[in-house]
């Protein structure tokens, strides 16, 4: 299974998502979404689940949920925006979500792959929506097998 991991869209879906998220089964969202257009593009490639961020407004906070659990290919994923946690980090995630085997979070617009533990897989894809002084627009890929530890690369975003 093929997974396109995104975040901190804030209202704006480049031109080269689409061309990254060409072949994914499913779409993780991590938060600060903007209007509720930027699902319903995404839900066009794929099957998306989303979670709320701190600048979500009421038809996106309607919608998702603030943390979504939910399990694809054997693996339990954890998805979240992270604002609850302050600036969070893989270690913190790790302690508030123990029986996932990934975590997907956003918020700090700081893409982010790392091993925590040996076995979970934390994700940040950073923000797809604008540049910003932080880094450049990015979001995920993961691959997920049954048995097999997730394999996962950021991709940057060019438009």
């Amino acid at each position: 299974m093929r997974i396109g991991i995104i975040s901190d869209t804030h209202g704006t879906l480049r031109d080269s998502v689409f061309e990254v998220f060409e072949r994914v089964d499913y779409i993780l969202h991590g938060g600060d979404v903007g209007p509720v257009d930027i699902l319903m593009d995404l839900e066009a490639l794929a099957p998306v689940t989303a979670v709320y961020g701190n600048t979500d407004r009421f038809e996106i906070r309607e919608r998702c949920p603030k943390v979504a659990k939910l399990e694809l290919d054997g693996f339990y994923i954890a998805v979240t925006h992270g604002d609850q946690f302050g600036v969070p980090g893989p270690e913190a995630l790790h302690r508030e979500f123990p029986e996932a085997d990934i975590i997907v979070y956003g918020h700090t617009h700081e893409p982010r792959l790392v091993l925590v533990d040996k076995t979970v897989t934390v994700m940040n894809p950073g923000a797809a929506g604008r540049a910003d002084l932080k880094s450049l627009p990015s979001v995920g890929i993961m691959e997920l097998e049954p048995g097999i530890p997730p394999r996962a690369r950021l991709v940057p975003l060019e438009d």
